[in-house]
C-alpha cells in the first residue's frame, strides 16, 4: 500500500511523470511543444495552480508549481489526461502514454530547496547528456530570465481539442510566477540565486560527460530521434521517491518535516482504521485529501504539532 499524500493549500511541489517504458513520445517539436503549453496553461488556470519551472524532456516531464488551492490532484488528472489524448492522435500511438507509476510529489519547504529544484528542472537536459546548456533545449521550458516574469503562449491544438468547446479557448497564455516565498523586490536576487544553481549544476553534468569520454547529443539531433523509440540507458528501478525536500545543508529543517511526515501517516493511518470499522465519526488529519474528497471523510483544521 503506498503512503497517503498530503494536500496542504499552498504548498509548493516539484513534480515528475514519466512516459511508459520510457518511449520517447514528448521528443521536442512544434506540435508537443503546443500541446503541453496549452495543456499546462489551461489547466492552472482552471484549478488556480502557480507554475514556476517547467522542463518537458523526450521521456518524462518536470514542473515547479504552487497550489493555491489545495486541488493539486485534480490539476494533475487535468493536465496529463490532456497531454496523454493529445499525444496520442499528434503521434498516432495506441495503449498508454504514461507510465504507471504515480506522479512524483516532492514537496519543497524551504527556499534553498525551491532555488535548488528550479536549478535541476532547468538543467535536466544538461544532466541527461542532451545540450550543453540548458537554453539550447528545444523542448517546452522555461528560462532562468522568465523567472516570475515570463509568459508562455499557445493556440488551441486543432489536433484533438474542437473549436466549438468553449472550455477550449483560441489561445492559452501561462504566466511563470514567483514562489509564494519570494517578495516582488527580491526577484531580481532569486533569479541569480536560480542561476547560479543552475551554472554549478551544469558543471557537474559537463564533468560527468567529460568522465565518461562522450559529448553531448545536441539539440537537432536529440528532435531527430524517433518518438517510437526507448532510451537505452539503465535505470536503477524502485529508487526512492522522496515525498518532502528542504535543500542541502538544511539538516534541522529536514529532521522537523521527516517528523511532521510521520505524524501525518500515523495519525491518518489511526482515522483509516477507525473508519474501515465502521466509524464514521473518525477525523482525518490536515491534507487528507483522498477521503474528503471521495468519501466525505472528516478532516481536522488543527495542523499536528511534532
Amino acid at each position: 500500500m503506498s503512503h497517503p499524500r498530503q494536500i496542504v493549500p499552498g504548498a509548493t511541489y516539484l513534480l515528475t511523470r514519466r512516459v511508459l517504458r520510457r518511449h520517447f513520445l514528448l521528443r521536442p517539436d512544434a506540435a508537443i511543444n503546443q500541446l503541453l503549453v496549452y495543456a499546462l496553461a489551461v489547466s492552472a488556470r482552471r484549478y488556480g495552480v502557480e507554475v514556476h519551472a517547467l522542463c518537458a524532456m523526450s521521456t518524462h516531464l518536470h514542473l515547479v508549481v504552487t497550489d493555491v488551492q489545495g486541488v493539486l490532484p485534480l490539476f494533475l488528472q487535468s493536465f496529463h489526461r490532456l497531454v496523454a489524448l493529445g499525444t496520442k492522435v499528434l503521434r498516432k500511438w495506441e495503449g498508454p502514454v504514461w507510465d504507471h507509476e504515480r506522479t512524483s510529489m516532492v514537496r519543497l519547504l524551504t527556499q534553498a530547496a525551491v532555488v535548488e529544484k528550479i536549478a535541476y528542472v532547468l538543467a535536466n537536459p544538461v544532466a541527461a547528456g542532451l545540450v550543453r546548456n540548458a537554453s539550447e533545449w528545444p523542448g517546452a521550458k522555461v528560462d532562468v530570465g522568465e523567472l516570475g516574469r515570463g509568459v508562455l503562449q499557445a493556440t488551441r491544438p486543432s489536433a484533438y481539442l474542437s473549436p466549438k468547446n468553449p472550455q477550449w479557448i483560441e489561445q492559452a497564455t501561462l504566466p511563470i510566477s514567483l514562489p509564494p516565498t519570494i517578495e516582488p523586490e527580491n526577484a531580481e536576487g532569486f533569479r541569480h540565486q536560480v542561476a547560479a544553481e543552475l551554472e554549478r549544476q551544469e558543471a557537474q553534468a559537463h564533468a560527468e560527460v567529460e568522465r565518461r569520454g562522450v559529448g553531448f547529443l545536441g539539440a537537432e539531433r536529440a528532435a531527430d530521434v524517433s518518438p517510437y523509440e526507448r532510451t537505452t540507458t539503465s535505470e536503477r528501478l524502485r529508487e526512492r521517491n522522496p515525498t518532502i525536500a528542504v535543500g542541502r545543508e538544511q539538516g534541522d529543517a529536514w529532521r522537523t518535516a521527516a517528523a511532521a511526515v510521520r505524524v501525518f501517516r500515523t495519525s491518518y493511518r489511526a482515522a483509516l482504521e477507525r473508519w474501515s470499522a465502521g466509524v464514521r465519526s473518525a477525523v482525518f488529519p490536515v491534507g487528507t485529501w483522498w477521503m474528503r474528497t471521495f468519501h466525505g471523510a472528516s478532516v481536522s483544521d488543527v495542523v499536528l504539532v511534532v
